[in-house]
């Protein structure tokens, strides 16, 4: 699959920006709630769950480029299927729980910053979501296409 050897550093670079992308805009819905001023003193569960979900997604990333390459022994090729399958499950869950309590909460609000920011992010974690359900296919791709022995990761990994 050549086109998929040069496919998978892009999006390792898309989920990078994008979820460095949705980290300060959900710091920024995070510190209009919280902060002086701010709405409340709490914020949406499903608003922290998607910061955490794109700091997670910098550690996954750093791991799903820097293992195959530089530590093959941490890159075993169930655990890179189990990082990616997890990350593309936190996107989903995050997106979908962002996106429902958006739209009951802010209904009408259309031109607020607070209410464009979370419409932004929402938009930016289907699209990491979707980069991730790719680079997951591709990971369980090779482990189908592998015996059970072989534990190397795909070949469009080791050489990133």
């Amino acid at each position: 699959m050549p086109f998929l050897d040069v496919a998978i550093l892009p999006l390792r670079a898309i989920q990078a920006v994008f979820s460095i992308i949705v980290l300060g805009l959900t710091a920024y819905i995070i510190d209009v709630y919280r902060g002086p001023g701010g709405y409340a003193s709490w914020t949406p569960d499903s608003v922290d769950f998607m910061l955490f979900t794109s700091i997670w997604t910098l550690l996954a990333v750093a791991y799903l480029t820097l293992a195959p390459s530089r530590f093959p022994a941490a890159a075993h090729k169930f655990a890179i299927i189990g990082v990616e399958a997890v990350t593309m499950i936190f996107w989903f869950a995050a997106w979908v729980a962002v996106a429902s309590w958006w739209g009951n909460v802010w209904h009408g609000a259309g031109r607020h910053p607070v209410w464009s920011s979370g419409v932004a992010a929402i938009v930016f974690s289907a699209f990491i979501w979707l980069a991730f359900v790719v680079t997951t296919v591709v990971a369980a791709l090779h482990v189908r296409g592998t015996s059970r022995n072989n534990t190397a990761p795909p070949p469009q990994m080791q050489g990133v």
